[in-house]
């Protein structure tokens, strides 16, 4: 198998990108009409198991072109594309119509989505090009592969995911009490949160394209204070949606549950295997990993 974190031959690159990402496109068209047939089957059920069903579904379906392309990274856009028509229906079946905390909360969902979803559509070069992550799973579990696939990368992120909506549920469900200030500073770090998120994407992308070093590493910018600001950017927006719900309803203040899931993922999984991996193609990254925070920004360590 040949490297999939090295981009395809130059001449073969557009047209294999282009096929992968139409394939996509039909797998997540198929992925929501599924979803919206399981979704109509429970019409007159509750908001937020209708919509934890049709998630599920619409997951296995994107597993089944999976494993049809035989590529794991089919799903990776699912983590920012679902929230978006979830977050939708919530929004409509709203008794009271739709209020500015909805709206917002829609706006910012909406904008973080299809920036995130846009960000990975630029990096990915096709079915040839699967996540080093799930190769290394793919290399430690062998025959398993497909059923680890559908646990470990397809529902367990499905379900991180979901969890981390749930405070949506109260801010575009029911009036709540009226915007106030904790309205305000939910919305300054949500929105905060998806500039940091952009702004580290922008940096790292104009670093891979204009480097001169393949073995350089940015160290500029929001990477000169965080080795993951990226990942910093993703963990607080998932708070900042929590804030809209504890100032829509209070008593929803247990769907902490979803942002701190989230956070574990990243602080736990996430940044050690990106470590690693930047460990075994750059020796001096363990100096950086001595010096600079992990994931939050903050100044260097002597």
């Amino acid at each position: 198998m040949t490297d999939p974190t090295a981009p395809p031959p130059a001449a073969s690159a557009p047209a294999a990108r282009r096929d992968g990402l139409a394939a996509v496109v039909v797998a997540y068209t198929a992925a929501i009409l599924a979803a919206c047939v399981a979704g109509w089957a429970l019409r007159e059920r509750h908001p937020i198991l209708v919509a934890a069903v049709a998630d599920a579904v619409g997951t296995a379906v994107v597993f089944a072109f999976s494993v049809r392309h035989g590529n794991s990274s089919v799903y990776d856009p699912y983590w920012s594309v679902a929230p978006i028509p979830v977050a939708a229906y919530w929004a409509s079946v709203a008794p009271g119509g739709t209020g500015l905390r909805a709206a917002l909360v829609l706006l910012l969902v909406t904008a973080w989505g299809v920036r995130l979803t846009a960000n990975w559509a630029s990096r990915w070069h096709g079915l040839g090009d699967e996540d080093f992550r799930y190769v290394e799973i793919r290399g430690k579990t062998g025959r398993l592969y497909w059923p680890a696939s559908l646990v470990s990368i397809h529902l367990m992120p499905t379900a991180w995911v979901f969890l981390g909506l749930l405070p949506t549920w109260p801010a575009l469900s029911a009036a709540g009490r009226p915007p106030g200030a904790l309205d305000a500073a939910a919305a300054l770090v949500t929105g905060g949160a998806i500039a940091i998120e952009a702004v580290s994407d922008l940096q790292l992308r104009r670093f891979m394209r204009t480097r001169r070093d393949p073995g350089a590493v940015l160290d500029a910018g929001l990477w000169r204070w965080s080795r993951h600001p990226n990942y910093f950017g993703e963990v607080t927006f998932w708070w900042g949606l929590w804030l809209f719900g504890l100032a829509a309803d209070p008593a929803w203040a247990w769907t902490a549950v979803g942002p701190l899931s989230i956070t574990l993922l990243f602080v736990f999984v996430s940044l050690p295997w990106m470590d690693r991996r930047m460990l075994s193609r750059h020796p001096e990254w363990a100096g950086r990993m001595k010096a600079t925070s992990a994931l939050v920004p903050w100044p260097r360590r002597r």
